[in-house]
């Protein structure tokens, strides 16, 4: 599959990164009503909201900063030689305006956006956002058959509640996602969990429902290529969709999250697990929790935006 030179991004060659106006890797800006949305394959989104934040905000500001990294992607992967944008349509869709005073009607405008989304054949690759950007986007992606998941972080997600029945944060997306069978909890994979705990309640509840969580040690005396032919085996070739949380990375590389973990992989690692994803079925992915007031120099977002990529060039390997 050949792409539309329409939907070819702007080469630096032709106009310097630091001019024009900035979106997801120089792509065409292909809103809903555009005349030309029916025809883009994968659609680049931002959903820039944090209202499941529950210590440091702060992601609500990553898309801007991730669009602005990311005019310094080029066009081919420098180890696959893939060339994304020639194989398929790709545009930045826009954000999803969220209403920043209430978390339900931000989920239900979120879970419409990528409902058009779906229903016209696309697959979204999302810049959030904190964690719970994934449920409403899931919602929308998993509404006939339940997917599966590579999920990279620090952290589970799988807590039941916060602050005494608080059901909607970012630690709680995925065990809503496996409550309302979005996520087939078998076909669910964690990798690089780590930090000190609450509780074990998190990790009991992976247990009960077959999740398979591979926590930072684990990782680390296995190594990278062991860890994730186990990855692809646990989802197989049906529809799945990966998460990737900014905080999976040391935060040595990347301070700009609001719940950082020390003891991670570094920028390198954090691109290879991608690129051991080609031939996995991905029919979305999101990049959250990258948090600009935590870092200033930029390079947490641009780390980011280079993830992204790799995710994108994943998403085509199939």
């Amino acid at each position: 599959m050949t792409s539309d030179p329409f939907f070819h991004p702007v080469s630096g060659f032709d106009l310097p990164r630091f001019a024009g106006v900035p979106t997801f890797m120089r792509l065409p800006h292909v809103a809903p009503d555009h005349p030309r949305f029916s025809d883009v394959d994968v659609g680049l989104v931002g959903v820039p909201w944090d209202s499941g934040t529950t210590n440091r905000p702060g992601p609500r500001h990553g898309p801007r900063q991730l669009r602005d990294a990311s005019t310094m992607i080029r066009a081919q992967h420098p180890v696959s030689g893939m060339r994304p944008f020639e194989q398929v349509n790709c545009a930045d869709l826009g954000d999803v305006g969220p209403n920043p005073a209430d978390i339900q009607d931000s989920m239900t405008r979120i879970t419409d956006f990528y409902t058009t989304l779906h229903a016209a054949g696309m697959r979204p690759l999302t810049a959030g956002g904190d964690h719970l950007t994934s449920l409403p986007v899931l919602r929308a992606l998993a509404k006939d058959s339940a997917l599966g998941m590579v999920h990279f972080d620090s952290h589970t997600d799988l807590f039941n509640s916060y602050f005494g029945g608080t059901m909607f944060t970012h630690g709680t997306p995925f065990r809503r996602a496996v409550e309302e069978g979005l996520l087939d909890p078998k076909r669910i994979v964690q990798i690089g969990i780590r930090g000190t705990m609450y509780d074990s309640e998190d990790r009991d509840f992976a247990a009960a429902t077959g999740i398979r969580i591979i926590p930072i040690e684990e990782f680390f005396a296995r190594g990278i290529p062991d860890v994730m032919i186990e990855a692809r085996e646990i989802v197989g070739s049906a529809p799945t969709y990966v998460s990737y949380d900014i905080d999976f990375v040391d935060p040595t590389f990347a301070p700009g999250t609001g719940t950082p973990e020390v003891g991670g992989p570094n920028s390198f690692q954090a691109l290879q697990v991608c690129r051991e994803l080609y031939g996995l079925n991905i029919v979305g992915a999101d990049m959250v929790e990258v948090s600009p007031p935590f870092d200033e120099s930029g390079g947490t977002a641009f780390l980011g935006a280079s993830i992204m990529f790799e995710l994108l060039c994943a998403m085509l390997a199939r």
